[in-house]
């Protein structure tokens, strides 16, 4: 039996993707038919979760005719969109690879402007929407004009409601929401961010799980993960101290990996499985993303190949 999952977008995004047979500056570059595909963090975590057996409501602030392609790509792939509507243009980004040597260039613009009128119109709504013990998954970027400490007054409206959040944000927003120490359910980060708020480098697995537990302690989550790459992930939190690394795969694309962890993560604690199986299909769920092209997420048969080869153990 699994628990309700909402996903929240704040800043969604139609993503297109392309090759060119070279990368250069100065000359017209001439790319292959793009593929199109609903993005942002918390559409792309509902995506790999029907991807992986389990079920997610999409919840997205879209506008525009960006946004009703955006839409209408999600129904292309069964998924009904619950949509906050916005004043302002959905935006686009777009990938571009490079035939020759394979690597990526990534295109992301910022997004429509947000008024605060806005963001507390969002929360109104989620306050008639969220459930006792459902699950909310914030994930992605936040859209210019929204007040850096939006997140922490989601958190307090999921706490009202008896709802367990799950985050997977970055920059100001997510410093603002650790400073509160709202105690979410789960805070997941990845290396890169991890080391901008810890202030230094996290050179070994010992010290992304020290920070994990400084960052429990002063109450930001209940469960708080850290990836390190190829490392796999570590999580600190209610007493537990735990490694998970995946198998070596063929990295195609690490586009994706972040949300299908936060996918397999959130969907295991969804069925009630507890911290050390849903951070063994998180990383599972990951390793599968990087072997898929371009922006696709994980598929199942993939995770599902992959979850008995990762090695999980509790930190001593």
């Amino acid at each position: 039996m699994q628990q309700d999952i909402l996903t929240l977008t704040l800043n969604p995004a139609l993503d297109l993707a392309a090759e060119a047979p070279q990368v250069v500056p100065a000359i017209k570059l001439r790319l292959s038919e793009p593929s199109i595909e609903p993005g942002g963090g918390g559409i792309n975590v509902a995506r790999a979760i029907r991807q992986l057996g389990g079920s997610a409501g999409v919840l997205a602030a879209l506008g525009g005719v960006t946004g009703a392609r955006l839409a209408e790509a999600l129904r292309g792939e069964g998924i009904e969109p619950e949509i906050f509507a916005i004043a302002g243009e959905t935006r686009q980004s777009l990938v571009v690879t490079d035939a020759g040597d394979g690597r990526q260039f990534r295109f992301i613009q910022p997004g429509p402007q947000w008024t605060a009128a806005q963001g507390r119109a969002l929360l109104e709504h989620l306050a008639a929407r969220l459930r006792p013990d459902s699950w909310l998954v914030l994930s992605g970027s936040q859209p210019p004009g929204l007040a850096p400490d939006f997140a922490v007054d989601l958190a307090q409206q999921a706490a009202r409601a008896g709802a367990r959040l799950v985050v997977d944000i970055s920059g100001e927003p997510l410093r603002a929401l650790i400073d509160a120490g709202e105690a979410v359910a789960c805070l997941r980060l990845d290396q890169a961010e991890a080391e901008a708020q810890a202030g230094h480098p996290l050179a070994s697995a010992a010290d992304s799980l020290a920070f994990a537990e400084a960052l429990v302690a002063r109450g930001a989550a209940q469960l708080v993960v850290l990836a390190r790459g190829a490392e796999g992930s570590v999580l600190a939190g209610q007493g537990q101290r735990l490694r998970c690394q995946p198998p070596s795969v063929r990295v195609l694309s690490r586009t994706g990996a972040g949300d299908s962890f936060t996918a397999g993560f959130t969907l295991a604690m969804a069925r009630g499985e507890g911290p050390g199986a849903a951070l063994a299909l998180g990383t599972a769920a990951a390793a599968a993303a990087v072997m898929t092209p371009g922006s696709a997420l994980c598929r199942r048969a993939d995770t599902e190949a992959l979850l008995p080869q990762c090695r999980l153990w509790a930190d001593p």
